[in-house]
């Protein structure tokens, strides 16, 4: 006999499915919006940001201040000068060596280009100078033609630039009021919220100021554990300025994808200019298995551990954060996704059901209670 398919129970699944999709879809407009204000409110949200994530990288030294009987402004002051030497200790580091060898960088390039010249005057190409000086004027006419539109890219990256610094300068006042009144600003939130949210959004802050530090110091370990691999391998070919390449790659470990291309780019150029080549290739090569290690191995193992999310949950947040938001986003992606999980983790708790008491529970509880008179 055929079985029929009972017209009841498929109206209420197609009600249940349409409730459903309407709350879906509620969630989603609730998300967009946040987002488009997010967007609107960026010059204000990204320096917040960029504070939070300085802050967690200083506030283990501030709370050993803190414990040793520190007042909370002179540890924040403390914390906040010597970070500001650090960082310009490692500008430093990078700057005078690379300083100090530019004539050599200068005309190694220089020796570079007239190498390419003579190799493209020979077999195959058999390219002449007069090809090559005519190709040089016709370079020069595009860019005397589009003279304006360079003038508008040096204006852009001006601005770039000074945005960065006022992006700077903003996120280190944050992260000294953060150092100074962060420990007072849980207490204060939790006064300020009616009922539940007392307590929940405490918790919930709590959980995700620990989980940016997890992510903090696994990027910093990722970023040293390339330095070192990178700098080893630069110090065995035997290229120039192996220190501040590897403090440059540290540096740029926190800016995914683009941080590591651009370090990576500086070390096989100086590789080229100073041991030629093959030397240059060499160092192509050890920097793209360092690469591939850290995206594919390290740091999803290493930022897996420390957040608590999985390897592939890790790999395909980074990639969603770039295709959306370029840089920032794949910077972003990974704490993002962490904090996501906080608060799912968090609401999974207070909406479990209390687990059913035990036969061995329920006779002790009858042992236990007063036999009545």
């Amino acid at each position: 006999m055929t079985a029929t398919l009972s017209s009841t129970r498929a109206r209420a699944a197609l009600r249940t499915t349409a409730r459903a999709s309407a709350e879906l879809l509620l969630i989603l407009l609730m998300l967009a919006v946040t987002l488009w204000i997010l967007g609107r409110m960026w010059s204000v949200v990204w320096p917040l940001v960029v504070g939070l994530l300085l802050t967690t990288l200083t506030w283990p030294p501030t709370r050993f201040l803190l414990r040793r009987g520190w007042k909370p402004a002179l540890a924040a002051s403390v914390v906040t000068v010597l970070f500001l030497l650090v960082a310009i200790g490692v500008v430093a580091l990078i700057a005078v060596p690379v300083a100090s060898q530019s004539g050599d960088l200068t005309d190694g390039v220089v020796e570079g280009i007239q190498k390419l010249r003579e190799w493209a005057a020979g077999p195959p190409l058999n390219i002449g100078d007069a090809q090559i000086n005519k190709a040089f004027d016709t370079a020069v006419s595009r860019a005397q033609d589009g003279l304006g539109s360079m003038v508008g890219a040096v204006v852009t990256g001006v601005s770039t630039v000074v945005n960065g610094l006022v992006t700077a300068v903003l996120a280190l006042f944050l992260m000294f009021f953060f150092l100074k009144d962060g420990p007072r600003f849980l207490p204060w939130l939790a006064r300020q919220l009616p009922g539940r949210l007392a307590t929940d959004v405490p918790a919930v802050a709590e959980r995700g100021w620990d989980t940016l530090g997890a992510f903090v110091r696994s990027q910093a370990a990722v970023g040293l554990l390339d330095a070192v691999l990178i700098g080893l391998g630069l110090w065995i070919v035997g290229v120039p300025l192996v220190l501040p390449l590897a403090v440059l790659t540290f540096v740029s470990a926190f800016v995914p994808i683009i941080g590591a291309l651009f370090a990576g780019l500086v070390a096989v150029l100086i590789a080229l200019v100073s041991n030629g080549l093959t030397d240059a290739l060499i160092v192509l090569a050890v920097i793209v298995v360092v690469q591939q290690l850290e995206g594919n191995v390290f740091q999803p193992m290493i930022q897996s551990r420390g957040l608590g999310l999985h390897a592939a949950v890790i790999l395909l947040a980074v990639t969603l954060g770039g295709s959306l938001a370029g840089i920032v986003g794949s910077l972003l992606a990974v704490p993002i996704a962490a904090l996501i999980a906080v608060v799912w983790n968090y609401g999974r708790e207070q909406l479990r059901e209390p687990s059913p008491p035990s036969a061995t529970d329920t006779s002790d509880a009858g042992a236990d209670a007063p036999v009545p008179s």
